[in-house]
């Protein structure tokens, strides 16, 4: 136990968990702070390049499933190997982590951005076909604002596959929390990896849980009143 009652939770003579998160604040915040940024700036990139590709292809099923088995295909190879094949390519730095983070991200969002815009009742555009209104127009004033929400919960999971990912993109590039996992791998057994192993895990989980409340106060305030749960 170390002063306090605090859990000593390090292997060795290392210091307790809060006493090393207070040794330690600085690299913490700014970790976490650059963690997020790259988090958030993969999800925006996800989130544009599904709703681009999804009114591309929604329209047509058989587009639309070409477009998903594509994605699926790259979601099912393992994040290790992308990283592997994109360092020869563009070096080990933040060129190789953003693409496969994005890659990881963009199935959940992209399926999601398909099923909503499908979802329209024909009804609605028959009407606003009726009433002259244009396809783009049809688009952006009725489809993408009912298909919202479901966009947005494909956003929430796409979410925290980013966060997740660049924490493993750490391997490649000294960037987010991930850093202070594979720091106590390298370093398994000596003082204080058991704190860098957990500090890891919890600030990353906590990374995860802001976005997932962000996203729900996003839903809340960008849903129109009658399509709101």
């Amino acid at each position: 136990m170390g002063n306090g009652g605090d859990v000593q939770l390090a292997f060795g003579d290392g210091l307790s968990f809060r006493q090393w998160v207070d040794a330690y604040q600085d690299d913490l915040i700014f970790y976490t702070r650059q963690h997020a940024l790259l988090s958030f700036y993969c999800i925006l990139a996800a989130a544009v390049l599904a709703v681009l590709l999804a009114v591309l292809v929604y329209r047509s099923s058989r587009l639309s499933g070409l477009a998903i088995n594509a994605v699926s295909v790259g979601f099912t190879l393992p994040s290790i190997a992308l990283f592997g094949i994109l360092i020869p390519v563009l070096g080990r730095n933040i060129g190789s982590v953003f693409p496969v983070v994005v890659l990881y991200s963009l199935l959940p969002a992209l399926r999601n951005a398909i099923v909503g815009l499908q979802s329209v009742d024909p009804a609605m555009l028959d009407a606003a076909r009726g009433m002259g209104m244009s396809r783009f127009r049809m688009l952006w004033q009725i489809e993408l604002p009912l298909a919202w929400p479901v966009i947005l919960a494909g956003l929430r999971v796409s979410a925290q596959l980013a966060v997740g990912i660049v924490a493993i993109g750490a391997i490649v590039y000294d960037v987010g929390l991930g850093q202070y996992a594979f720091s106590a791998l390298a370093n398994l057994g000596s003082a204080n990896t058991a704190n860098e192993a957990l500090a890891c895990v919890l600030f990353v989980a906590a990374i995860g849980i802001a976005f997932d409340l962000a996203f729900m106060l996003v839903r809340r305030f960008t849903t129109p009143r009658g399509l709101r749960v």
